[in-house]
Parts: structure tokens; sequence; C-alpha cells
């Protein structure tokens, strides 16, 4: 790779002196002596071999290329000052990433509403978020891949928060086969209609149903699940939280069961090692526990 001819000095000597208005603006900015902005604003353009500035009146003005090579040294420059800012992160001990592992079960909204909340705080430590299921974070706490982890089981060897309960609720599609009964349903009902479960992504291989039918079918996600059931291929118990849309439109509707309508989970916050935990790994950690609260 070619070393750059120029210096972000003496980009900067150029910058300040459009920002502030001239060259003695600039030089008191910078603390520097007017003569060393004059120098270096030259020695950039003798470099380049352009011209950057000319003089209109008494201010000086940027020519066309000026212009356009200012715009690309600004953004150089601020991501000169990112740099050091994340390498002075980096040395008060904020992690330059935190992994978190999130139970597909835990409502979206307030996921999104908690990273939204530690963005502008986060000290440009980077987020890695994976979507588990079931065992799923339980796993990754056990193999090291997770510093922080929203689970419903809480493994041997660690401890955790209680974070929030979730409630599931049975549904099909307004037009399914079990809404056209229009009365009270019970298990044989149910085992002769496909259930819709989604896989546990951990090694426990459970199934986030209840019922052990012959007709199901297996998805890897919330996601999956809820769009097959909302085309009217199945029924399954569901968050609660990811439907209100479509219990508000009636495009899905709960399942009148004799039991087992709704079942709920309590979704535990558990930290890979909580001595070794960084303050970017805390501060998440305390946000998502607020909004979870909230």
């Amino acid at each position: 790779m070619k070393a750059p001819k120029v210096s972000l000095e003496q980009w900067r000597s150029l910058q300040a002196v459009i920002d502030y208005g001239g060259f003695a603006q600039a030089a008191e900015q910078l603390h520097r002596s007017q003569s060393s902005v004059s120098y270096a604003v030259k020695r950039l353009q003798d470099l380049l071999g352009i011209k950057l500035l000319h003089i209109d009146g008494r201010k000086a003005m940027l020519t066309e290329a000026g212009v356009v090579l200012l715009q690309r040294a600004r953004q150089l420059l601020a991501d000169a000052s990112a740099i050091e800012q994340q390498a002075s992160h980096l040395q008060q001990g904020w992690e330059a990433e935190v992994c978190l592992a999130v139970e597909a079960a835990y409502p979206t909204q307030l996921l999104t509403k908690a990273l939204k909340q530690f963005e502008p705080m986060s000290r440009d430590s980077r987020i890695r978020l994976q979507e588990v299921v079931l065992s799923g974070a339980e796993a990754l706490l056990l193999q090291g891949q997770a510093d922080l982890v929203i689970s419903p089981f809480v493994p041997s060897g660690f401890m955790g928060d209680e974070l929030l309960r979730v409630e599931f609720i049975a549904v099909a599609a307004a037009d399914h086969p079990l809404q056209q009964l229009k009365r009270q349903l019970n298990l044989s009902d149910l085992n002769r209609e496909t259930h819709v479960v989604v896989s546990d992504s951990g090694q426990r291989n459970m199934d986030s149903g209840w019922l052990n039918d012959a007709s199901r079918w297996v998805v890897s996600s919330v996601d999956s699940a809820h769009k097959l059931i909302c085309s009217g291929l199945g029924y399954g118990w569901l968050p609660r939280a990811a439907i209100e849309a479509e219990l508000a439109s009636r495009r899905l509707l709960p399942l009148p069961l004799s039991e087992g309508q709704t079942r709920s989970e309590m979704l535990y916050l558990i930290y890979a090692d909580t001595a070794q935990a960084g303050p970017a790994t805390r501060q998440l950690a305390q946000i998502l526990k607020q909004v979870s609260q909230s």
C-alpha cells in the first residue's frame, strides 16, 4: 500500500481555515501560529499538485477541487478521531464486542428499545446478536460463546435474574378447520390437525409445543411458525406479544381449548461470568432489566 503524501494535520489546517473564516482565526482555534497554518496549507497544495484555495477579497475560498477534496478529508479526520476515541474506551476497559444471545420468545419491541438506548452510550462497543430457541442460549453459555443471554433455563453453575414472563397462547388462522368446529376443543381434535412447533436450537432437543402428536411440522424460528400458522397450515402456541396485531385484526384466533389454552414461561438474564463482565456488558444488562420491567 502506497503511503499518503499528506498528513492529517495538513488536512486539519485546511478544514480550520474554511470553518473559522481565515488563517488567523484557524491559528487561534488550533493554538498555532498563523505562519504555521499557512505553511501547512501551502505544503498540502504543493504535495497534491492542485490548487485548493483562492483569495476573494480578504477571505480564503475553496476551489472546485478544494470543495471535493475537503469533503473527503472531513470524513477522514472524523474516522481518525473515532479510532482514537475507541482506543481510549478500550484502554478504560470497554469491550470491543458484546455477544448477546436472546431467546426468540423475548419480545422484539423490547429488544429493539433496549438496543436503541444502549447505542448512544456504547462507546463503540459492537453488539453480536444471536437469536436462540429454548436451550440454545444455555449451549452458547456453556461453550463460552456469549457474554450475556436471555434464556428460559439457568444452567448449572450459573446465576440468573428473572427478567420477564412471556405468555404463549394457542392460536390458528380464522379459517382453520379447528376454528370451524364452533365448540370447545380437546386433545383428540388437536391430534387430527398439523401442529407447528419450534425446534430447540441447543443440545436438549426440546420442542416448544406440548403435544406428542404424529402430525407436526418443525420449524427453526418463532417467525417461521408465525407465518405458517397465519397462512392456515397449522396451529400452535405463539408468544402473545408477537401476535397482538393478528389477534386484534382477527387474522389469528385463540383456540377454544378445554385446557392448556395459554402457558407462560419465565425468561432469565444470565451473565457468562459476572466477575469478568465488562462495563459495556453490564450497561446493556441494566438497560434490558429496565426495559423489561417497564
